[in-house]
């Protein structure tokens, strides 16, 4: 399924939850498809079946999986969540991005237009610059 680096400072089930987001975001597990059960994932990674056990308990209480008892784990239907996630990524790059443009010298309002003609572009409508 995939890899954790056992030498890396994050611990392992914050890697192994790092990995199944991503999955889940890229699409890569689909809704209502079952995740491995505890032992199989324990048994293909070698790493203790409690790590495993605790990297579900937090991807359920963030909202990414369900379980069901006596079936197992299961991807929920996260868009929400996914968004607010994406959305948290958007604003992160868009402060280095601000801040990265400041230090070259745009100034607040040529920033701003630029927010303008992009909006404008989201509505449909024309920029400044395709009217003239």
């Amino acid at each position: 399924m995939f890899e954790l680096d056992v030498r890396s400072r994050t611990p392992i089930y914050e890697q192994l939850v790092e990995k199944l987001k991503e999955f889940i975001m890229n699409d890569m597990l689909k809704v209502d498809e079952q995740l491995p059960s505890v032992r199989t994932l324990a048994q293909q990674l070698t790493i203790n079946p409690n790590t495993i056990q605790k990297a579900y308990r937090e991807l359920e209480r963030q909202g990414y999986i369900y379980s069901v008892p006596g079936r197992g784990s299961f991807v929920s239907d996260a868009t929400t969540v996914i968004n607010q996630e994406k959305i948290i990524k958007v604003k992160q790059e868009l402060v280095k991005l601000f801040s990265e443009a400041l230090f070259l010298g745009l100034k607040k309002d040529e920033i701003l237009k630029i927010f303008e003609e992009v909006d404008e572009i989201g509505r449909g409508g024309m920029t400044n610059d395709s009217s003239e």
